[in-house]
């Protein structure tokens, strides 16, 4: 039997960037607490939760009082090493769980882990020496991807290869880390599924977003998608069946590629995501709130959409738009710098449109 978190009760949340702060700030909403645990000074979740705790996911100290002075552990970000959550889990639940967290940390464990479930991802190739990358070149083609296994996001950690002749350099720009290498997928565009599953089994989508990126970074997420009704259920359906083989507790970002032979999986998120931040406007319930009921313990809400919405990411100095209609979202960060996320505009208009 699922115990719901009463109100007053706290949440911690491992890291303390923007989602963190809109998850702090969701929770408030339904008079649950939330206690940042952040290597950094100054997060921008900190400016808004009740409690903050700045130490090293290396520090056991600090995690264990962190964990001992929460009811439930979530995260805002994938990158949480190893060796703290094995702390942590053995103090309090950790939602999304850890085999979650672990099949999107690694691309090559989340590719194998998508096609043991039927679904098509972009062939793909595991990387170690700059032999396995030559020989990869032979089968798969060009132009590729060279991806690190870990901790790219962003655009970050990836090389595009237009020639075999390029692989030493793009190999060498990888220092070495393991590397995944993935096909290029000739798509028609990228969409994403903001997903939520709660203790009980419950599954909830949101409308699927179709995204386009500049440099890499996600610039703007509109809804509805160009998709047909047929796609737009298979990728509903299909963001259910990798929440359901997860277990999953909470909200998961799936981004999908739209082609013309289906849909083909490019990765999984598991966390609150930058393409959802459309429902902080578009729905009654956003992904904020709906991660937060999860983790909590509490019945999904009504992820129905009740406008269209183009969400557009502010990026570095960008200034944001005046009009009195766009929903304004900034995140609390002092410095501007290239390629950083300092918050995000809404536009809405009727679904009528």
């Amino acid at each position: 039997m699922v115990e719901m978190l009463k109100p007053g009760g706290t949440i911690g949340i491992l890291g303390g960037g923007q989602l963190g702060r809109m998850l702090a700030v969701a929770a408030s909403r339904l008079g649950l607490n939330t206690h940042i645990f952040e290597p950094g000074s100054n997060p921008p979740a900190g400016q808004v939760a009740d409690a903050v705790t700045t130490a090293g996911y290396d520090d056991l100290a600090a995690l264990g009082a962190f964990a001992n002075a929460v009811d439930v552990i979530t995260y805002e970000f994938e990158n949480i090493p190893t060796a703290a959550l094995d702390h942590l889990e053995t103090l309090r639940p950790i939602h999304p769980n850890r085999k979650s967290l672990a099949t999107s940390q690694d691309r090559i464990v989340e590719k194998a882990f998508l096609q043991n479930l039927g679904l098509n991802v972009a062939a793909f190739a595991q990387i170690d020496t700059l032999e396995d990358l030559q020989s990869a070149l032979q089968t798969i083609g060009t132009p590729c991807i060279l991806k690190t296994r870990r901790f790219g996001y962003d655009g970050k950690g990836q090389i595009r290869i237009d020639d075999i002749a390029e692989a030493t350099t793009a190999f060498n720009a990888l220092n070495g880390a393991p590397a995944v290498l993935e096909g290029f997928v000739n798509f028609e565009r990228e969409v994403s599924v903001i997903a939520a599953r709660n203790q009980n089994g419950e599954v909830a989508c949101y409308d699927p977003g179709e995204n386009v990126h500049q440099s890499g970074i996600l610039h703007t997420t509109t809804v509805p998608a160009n998709l047909t009704l047929a796609q737009q259920t298979d990728a509903v359906i299909l963001a259910g069946r990798i929440l359901n083989a997860l277990d999953y507790v909470g909200v998961m970002g799936v981004e999908l590629f739209v082609t013309a032979s289906g849909l083909i999986v490019n990765e999984i998120a598991p966390r609150v995501h930058n393409s959802g931040h459309w429902t902080q406007n578009g729905c009654l319930i956003d992904q904020f709130e709906q991660h937060i009921r999860a983790v909590a313990g509490w019945p999904l809400g009504d992820g129905q959409r009740h406008s269209n919405v183009v969400m557009t990411n502010l990026i570095g100095d960008d200034a944001y738009s005046q009009d009195a209609n766009i929903g304004l979202h900034l995140y609390g960060k002092d410095i501007a710098k290239p390629g950083r996320k300092m918050g995000h505009e809404n536009r809405i208009s009727p679904i009528s449109d």
